[in-house]
């Protein structure tokens, strides 16, 4: 079983201790909890690296914003401690709200051009939130490298400038997008899906390959797949609006024409659950 710390305090001193007397390299994975197949590659990927794979478990409340879905969230500590245990992870890090946030935090981290748009447009603050827990996470466990999944695209763009601007010694190492075998990512909130909710929710890793084929095709206008993923999506009846639907290049640039590399970057509503997926163009055999 791993080893399980409480107290930032208690974990930082134990990892220092390791890094002081065996010179280990610590992974760090760092999670919302209720974990499935894309933690676990996470983790996997982690153990291959490092000599210590530490993995957090924590919701965090300031990347919910008023009315998101903070409360029901799926937590179920003992479950994912089990999932933690079997991929073989060294420590687990669960903190309380009260441990990582004694005083309400004063700071505010904004990466202009890139916490402003897309995600962050329709969820003000999301990003600060996002930026203010990792930044944390990443003085308590000092790890050597860090291990984001590229489902959450613009997340990981965020976290890689953080580290850049701020100079933070920790490597951020991308992990692909996992997915179920009908294409569905995967993710936590998959649990709030019925099975009819679930179908429709096939809509968006099928509306990529459709904008694969066109593209493949010779389609290069960006707008035209963007219209085309639109009307395919909301052709399917438990989804209730699309927030956005969006290609970008590496640096999460709107592009007008599109090439190889460049993403598709998209937020659902299907039934009441919010689903944000993207697609690498040029990746699929179609």
């Amino acid at each position: 079983m791993p080893t399980l710390f409480r107290k930032p305090r208690e974990i930082r001193n134990y990892l220092k201790s390791v890094r002081c007397e065996s010179k280990q390299s610590i992974g760090f994975v760092p999670t919302m909890g209720y974990l499935h197949e894309g933690h676990r590659r996470l983790i996997r990927e982690s153990k291959i690296q490092n000599d210590i794979t530490v993995v957090s478990i924590y919701v965090n409340p300031l990347q919910f914003g008023q009315g998101e879905d903070y409360e029901r969230y799926p937590r179920d500590l003992e479950r994912d401690i089990s999932i933690c245990a079997e991929e073989g992870v060294d420590v687990v890090f669960a903190p309380s709200d009260e441990d990582m946030y004694p005083e309400k935090p004063l700071i505010n981290i904004e990466i202009k051009g890139l916490t402003d748009i897309l995600e962050g447009k329709f969820r003000p603050g999301h990003f600060n939130g996002v930026c203010t827990v990792v930044l944390k996470l990443f003085n308590i466990i000092q790890p050597d490298r860090a291990y984001f999944g590229e489902k959450d695209y613009q997340q990981l763009k965020v976290i890689q400038r953080l580290v850049k601007d701020l100079s933070l010694p920790v490597e951020i190492v991308p992990v692909p997008t996992v997915r179920d075998p009908d294409g569905l990512a995967l993710s936590s909130r998959n649990t709030y899906l019925s099975p009819e909710e679930r179908e429709s929710a096939l809509s968006l890793y099928r509306s990529f390959l459709l904008a694969e084929k066109l593209f493949k095709s010779g389609n290069t206008d960006a707008n035209l797949l963007k219209e085309a993923i639109r009307e395919f999506i909301l052709k399917h009846p438990r989804v209730k609006g699309i927030d956005y639907v969006e290609i970008i290049d590496q640096d999460l640039k709107p592009v007008s024409e599109v090439k190889i590399g460049d993403r598709i970057l998209l937020a659902v509503w299907v039934g009441n659950t919010r689903l944000i997926d993207n697609w690498r163009l040029g990746d699929a055999k179609v």
